[in-house]
């Protein structure tokens, strides 16, 4: 497992920017798949983004496709999630996770390591 933790979060008003940062503990980083999942008040955890440990592959859910970026850092063990536009709808507790494989379809079952998440609040 590798220990991660997500930064950047906060309130922001909609259509602005946010950048999410996941710091990894362990220099396998490289090594895993990197994710972005979110959970919004009494829904359920949502995929957001993949991102193939070589960086060559990527997969985004509908509702973000166009205005969310993932992308790596391995040399520096990090993983961001550029976030454009924003709406109110993206308001949610966001996580990183970090799994050992890819596929194009991915599940927050394929990521055996997650941090505990960073809040992000869009008003209108």
């Amino acid at each position: 497992q590798v220990r991660l933790a997500e930064s950047g979060g906060g309130l922001v008003q909609a259509g602005a920017s946010l950048r999410l940062s996941c710091t990894a503990g362990d220099r396998t980083f490289s090594d895993y798949t990197l994710g972005w999942f979110r959970q919004a008040p009494g829904k359920e955890r949502e995929f957001i983004a993949a991102l193939k440990w070589s960086g060559g592959e990527t997969n985004y859910a509908d509702s973000v496709k166009g205005r969310f970026t993932i992308s790596r850092d391995n040399a520096l063990n990090t993983g961001y999630l550029q976030m454009d536009d924003l709406k109110p709808e993206d308001t949610a507790v966001y996580s990183c996770a970090a799994g050992p494989y890819w596929k194009p379809t991915l599940r927050a079952a394929d990521f055996g390591s997650w941090g505990r998440g960073t809040q992000v609040i869009v008003s209108s």
